[in-house]
């Protein structure tokens, strides 16, 4: 089965949705304060709940696509993993090393394309990523990517936004341009799974993870920016008090992959 945009005019060397102008444009916006992510928000809360299930003291461990580094520096400072980062956005990666070096980590912060990057293939304990591959009309070369900077045995995760359900029947209603960067069709469990490199694979797995999460809405594309704000807050504080993670409400789909032993 093709793949969208497998017969179209690819919009970048490796069929990327959206552009290198756009990511340098979101990074070089208001930038964000240089500390950790608050686990007050339901969306980080989220992800490191994810992360202290796969990283232990002492991994060397690759995020894809990490500016600004924020994510990366909470596994650097309290998972206490040996991190590095690949992004191709300057501002981005800038950003990342600045909050670094003002939070005392080490880190192997590199502006690159993943797909040329010059990391060696094979040295890592754990790679990831959130929110990237979406942005791709053909995701299996990236997902690959995953996997083979992955040492025998390790574990790949990757994470995308649940835009085939209800958050995304919601943000076509508030931001539907904001859609048409993502890759909605592999928003399945099922067409995930199909993008792994199934012969570097020892197993793969796909399952829907995370609370309430309202930032994956746009709401301040339809509503008064006072109203959104407050029903973002309201509905954080509910995906906080959530007591189970429920499938319809799960915010992030993820690809789980162990590369095969030698």
């Amino acid at each position: 089965m093709a793949l969208p945009g497998e017969d179209a005019v690819q919009p970048a060397r490796h069929g990327e949705l959206a552009s290198a102008e756009h990511w340098e444009a979101f990074h070089s916006g208001r930038q964000p304060r240089l500390r950790l992510p608050s686990p007050l928000v339901i969306a980080t809360r989220n992800l490191h709940q994810t992360l202290r299930a796969y990283v232990k003291p002492g991994m060397d461990v690759l995020e894809i696509g990490f500016a600004p580094g924020k994510h990366l520096a909470f596994v650097a400072k309290d998972l206490h993993a040996r991190v590095a980062g690949v992004d191709f956005s300057e501002n981005g990666v800038r950003f990342a090393r600045q909050l670094f070096e003002t939070l005392g980590l080490a880190g192997d912060l590199r502006c690159e394309n993943i797909f040329d990057t010059t990391l060696a293939d094979g040295t890592f304990d754990f790679v990831y990523s959130v929110g990237v591959i979406e942005h791709f009309a053909d995701p299996r070369e990236i997902a690959r990517r995953h996997v083979a900077l992955l040492r025998p045995g390790a574990t790949a995760l990757i994470l995308i936004p649940n835009y085939k359900g209800l958050y995304g029947a919601v943000q076509r209603y508030f931001d539907p341009a904001n859609l048409a960067i993502h890759n909605l069709e592999i928003m399945t469990c099922d067409r995930l799974q199909s993008l792994a490199p199934k012969d570097l694979l020892q197993s793969c797995r796909t399952f829907r993870c995370g609370r309430l999460d309202p930032s994956q809405v746009s709401l301040h594309g339809k509503w008064p920016r006072a109203v959104a704000r407050a029903s973002h807050l309201a509905l954080t504080a509910i995906g906080h008090v959530q007591p189970v993670q429920i499938g319809v409400l799960c915010p992030w789909l993820a690809l789980e992959m162990t590369r095969a032993r030698a």
